[in-house]
Formats: C-alpha cells, structure tokens, sequence
C-alpha cells in the first residue's frame, strides 16, 4: 500500500532530483514530479540501456538510405492502422516525414485544457515507458521531455480525444507538437502546437524559447513512440487515485468525528467483530478508528466494558464505515498495483526487442490498449463514490435534530429558531454531489466504438474513465470537507448542549485526535481570509467549504489527527 504521508513540497526537494533508472518508478514519485514540482535526472547507464533497440532501428535506415529493399516494419516504413499494409515507403527520408505528419495529423483534441498536474505526470510516464528501452526513439527527445518537465513548460492539452487504445494518440500529440520540430529542423511556428506561459495559451515555439528549452527534430518510428502509450489515461487515473487515498483516509476521521458528536457505540469497532469477517481492509479500517477514538469519552461501550445504552446499534453510516471503507481500501490497493506497473510498462507499438533470434526485431502488439487503466480508474469510481455516499448519510443526520441525538436542527444554536438556515444547505451541495457521483461512475470499460475503418475494432475508453474518476474524487473531496465542518461544529455543540439525558460534555472529554482536528480547522482561514469560526448565526458560506476541500486534498485533516505532542 502507498504511504498515506503528505508529498512534499516543492521547496523540500532542493537539491534532491528524483533520478530515474532502472530502478521502477512508484506513485509517489509521480505525485511529486506532477503535483510537486520535483526535478528529475536520468541515471547515465539508461542512454545506454535504451541505444540496443535504436542500433537495430538505425541500422534499418543504414540500409534503406544505401537502397536496399527493407521489409515493411510498421511505422517505420508503412502508414498507420488500416492503411499499414498498403505499401512500404522506400526512401529512408520518408520514415522521418511519417514521424512528422502523424503527430500533426494526431493532434485533433478538443475540450477543456487539462490541469498542469495532469500534463506533468504525462510527460513523466511518458519517460519512464521510454526508458524501459524497447521503442527505439531518438535519445534527444527523451532529454526533452526530461527537460520541458524540469523548466515548467505546460503543453495546452484539450481533455478530448483519446480511446484509451492506440494508445492517448490525440493528446500525446499535443504535447509531442511542442516537444519536435519538422525532420530538417524547421521550427513551423503555426506546427508547434500550443502550450501555456504566464496564464496565457502561447503557441509551443514561444513557451519553449521562453523556457531555454531546444525543439528537437524527429526520425523514424519518433512519432509513435511519442505517441502511441497509455500515458494521459494513466496519469488521470494516478493523481485521482492519490486523492481517493487521502479522501479515504479524512473520511476516517471525519468519520470518528461524526461518531463522537452523536455519541455513538463502539461496539462496532471492537477487533473480534472484524477478524469474525476476516477481511482485510474492513480490519484495518476498524483499527485504525478504534485508534482515533481510543481515549473519548463520549463513545460507549468497548471489548472491555458494556454500552451504557440498549440496544448499542446506531445507524448504518456510523457503524458500518469498516465494512464499506474496508472494500475501498482494498480496491485502492488493486488498482494501485495496476497503476504502478503500468508507470513502468512499455506501452508503444511496435516495440524493438533487439535480443530476438530472429531479423525482424519490431513486435507488433497491442500493449497501448488501456484495458488495465480502464479497470482501475472504472473500479476507483464506484469505490470513491461510496465514500461520499455514506458520508453524506452521516452529513444528514448531523443536519436532522430528530436523529442527531440532542444537538440543534441544522447544527445552529440560533436565537430565534427558523432565523439562521446554518448547515441545511451545505447537506443539499453534499447531495448534488454524490448524485452527480453515481452518474459519473457508470463504467467506461464496458464501452467500446470500432475505428480506423474497424482494424481497431475494440478500445478500452480509458481515458473518458480516468476523466470521470477525477471529477468524482473532486467531488468527494467537497463531500468530506463539509463533514468536516459540520462534525466540528456538532463536537462543539456538543460541549455546549450535553447528553440527551442532560448530563454534561466538557471539551476534555473529546479524543485527542477530535480536539488536534477541530484546532486546526478553527485556525485555518478560509478562501477570503477569514476566521472559519464556530457558527452562531448565517454567514457565507462557500469560502468555508472549499478551504475544508483544499484541507482534504493535502491532507491535513490526516496530519492533524495524527500529530504527535
């Protein structure tokens, strides 16, 4: 399982490039170079590594350009999909030209500009599969996406295109655009593709020369190899699935927190209960619950003492958060091996295996079908969507004075009741969102449109998966965020209002990992800079909600529980 620490910033990497060999890349890794700015250098014994496929490939070309007849190798010397077997380019000058004109060809996106994070951990994947030594590109090119990564060059890459088979050619395109000049090294300012400079779109010639960053000519077989990968479905579906991680582990404790100001029972968590089941994730989950809540004393009922109410049963969203969390976790750790092979997965057609016993060393396959991508960003989807799910079950019932056990309708003690609305509608925004959620979860692996004249007749859809899961995760974030606010808020009321049977609540009574949470929310300020305060009365409330989000993505809530001191 990947460490749940927060990454670092970019300010703790000074003087620590993350040095990629052959050694496997992980996860981390890539949060840190997309999302964190980390540099990154090539080990010296990967050029090396990577020169056996392109002597073979170079040799070709030796051959082609003394005019001997060269069998037809696809995207060497033949056209692309259904048009491969159609005929073989004799001049060695067309392999170059072949490279050049798919990439423009190829570059038809359309949509929104995707985040800057997304392109970076494209360009990094995109690395790390070149490396793996089998797709024979120019080692220039792999210098320069290391070198556009490490200068902050933002490649503008619209988020529709790709099928998730043929590998992200659409995409990819644009950022190849950027990357290369024509084969005489013409730099065809109107061919360079767009990319971001300062907030604005610029075309790829200006942010290049403004980055100090040389545009490199491409060769034979370049294009596909630039292009022809699972990379942009695969970074979507990376960075979601790390947001999905810390989603999951702050709904822990928002969780705990919910349980707290409902003075729940701890029956459920009790460790025999969950080993009984024998599954490994809800086991976990239960611990590390058991472990937040350990020293409050609003929870009743343990392995060693009896619940002081009967029957000791609260509602599902409170008592069984092991039991659907635990599924989650375990999902997270499927597809998080999945994810993290295919970082280092060679996934280019054809791929150079120079060591074959035989002439012909291009393999013509289909490692670029993202089926594997698909899956897990299909499975993270409905598992992330149960995170919100059932946290916005437990949002309602902080909300409803019927069923929160003593504390104030809405979560506000107001001085005129019926005058302040408090939390009833951040609970409608939690709604609005897990719904938009079960639609976006619907699966995309299971869709399927035949293209280039039906040769490739069955893609993966990977990246509309990977699209889809990143705006669930989103949402989710604002989900527990708000949970976050309102459990707060509810602890607090707590302390004010006591036990339903009118016995008092002091603030020492809460867990350690309760009072270290709400501390930290009360001293953070929101978006317009404001105290995010106990609520008394109806303000504004959107500057709240989407500070608690931010809070969620770094996972700060994760930090604060777990502080030590």
């Amino acid at each position: 399982m990947i460490d749940t620490a927060t990454a670092c910033t970019r300010e703790e990497f000074a003087g620590e490039d993350l040095v990629l060999g052959r050694e496997s890349a992980t996860l981390d890794n890539l949060v840190d170079v997309a999302r964190f700015r980390r540099r990154i250098r090539l080990a010296p014994e990967v050029e090396e590594h990577c020169a056996k496929s392109r002597a073979w490939l170079d040799d070709v070309i030796a051959r082609m350009r003394a005019g001997e007849k060269v069998e037809a190798i696809y995207s060497v010397n033949t056209g692309f999909g259904s048009l491969a077997g159609r005929q073989a380019f004799p001049s060695a000058d067309d392999a170059a030209e072949l490279s050049r004109r798919l990439i423009l060809a190829d570059a038809s996106g359309i949509g929104r500009i995707v985040d800057e994070e997304v392109v970076r951990a494209t360009m990094f994947i995109r690395v790390v599969s070149l490396i793996q030594g089998y797709s024979a590109i120019s080692w220039a090119l792999v210098e320069g996406l290391v070198a556009m990564l490490n200068a902050d060059v933002w490649p503008a890459v619209p988020e529709y295109g790709s099928l998730g088979a043929s590998g992200d050619l659409i995409p990819l395109a644009h950022i190849a655009l950027v990357l290369t000049t024509a084969p005489d090294g013409s730099e065809e300012v109107e061919n360079s593709g767009e990319a971001i400079l300062d907030g604005r779109i610029v075309s790829g010639h200006e942010a290049m020369a403004a980055a100090g960053v040389a545009r490199i000519p491409v060769g034979a077989k370049d294009g596909l190899a630039l292009l022809n990968g699972t990379s942009f479905s695969l970074a979507q579906t990376a960075l979601a699935a790390w947001d999905v991680q810390g989603a999951l582990h702050t709904a822990e404790v928002t969780a705990c927190l919910s349980i707290e100001a409902l003075l729940g029972f701890g029956d459920a968590f009790i460790a025999e209960l969950h080993e009984a089941r024998g599954q490994k994730g809800q086991i976990a989950v239960a611990q590390r619950m058991r472990e937040l809540m350990h020293d409050s004393q609003l929870i009743t009922g343990d392995r060693d003492n009896d619940p002081v109410r009967q029957p000791p049963q609260d509602a599902y969203s409170l008592r069984c958060v092991p039991q659907v969390f635990g599924p989650i976790a375990d999902t997270l750790e499927f597809a998080f091996g999945i994810i993290e092979r295919e970082i280092n997965a060679a996934t280019d057609n054809p791929l150079v295996f120079p060591d074959l016993n035989r002439d012909l060393k291009a393999v013509s396959g289909g490692n670029f079908h993202a089926e594997y991508v698909a899956f897990a960003a299909d499975f993270l989807s409905i598992a992330a969507t149960e995170i919100g799910n059932i946290t916005e079950r437990r949002i309602f019932r902080l909300d409803d004075g019927t069923l929160n056990r003593g504390l104030p309708d809405m979560l506000v003690d107001s001085d005129q009741v019926g005058l302040d609305c408090g939390f009833m509608l951040p609970q409608y925004l939690a709604a609005a969102l897990v719904s938009d959620c079960k639609t976006l979860a619907h699966p995309d692996s299971v869709d399927s449109i035949p293209t280039s004249a039906n040769q490739e007749d069955h893609v993966s859809m990977a990246n509309n998966a990977g699209r889809h899961l990143r705006q669930i995760v989103a949402n989710v974030e604002v989900v527990v965020g708000v949970e976050l606010l309102m459990a707060v808020q509810a602890l607090e009321l707590r302390v004010k209002a006591g036990r339903p049977d009118g016995t008092a609540v002091s603030e020492s009574e809460l867990s350690t990992a309760a009072r270290r949470v709400s501390a930290m929310l009360r001293s953070t300020p929101d978006t317009q800079g404001k105290p995010i305060a106990h609520l008394t009365r109806d303000v504004v409330l959107y500057p709240q909600v989407r500070t608690a989000a931010a809070l969620v993505k770094q996972r700060a809530v994760i930090a604060a529980a777990d502080a030590k001191g």
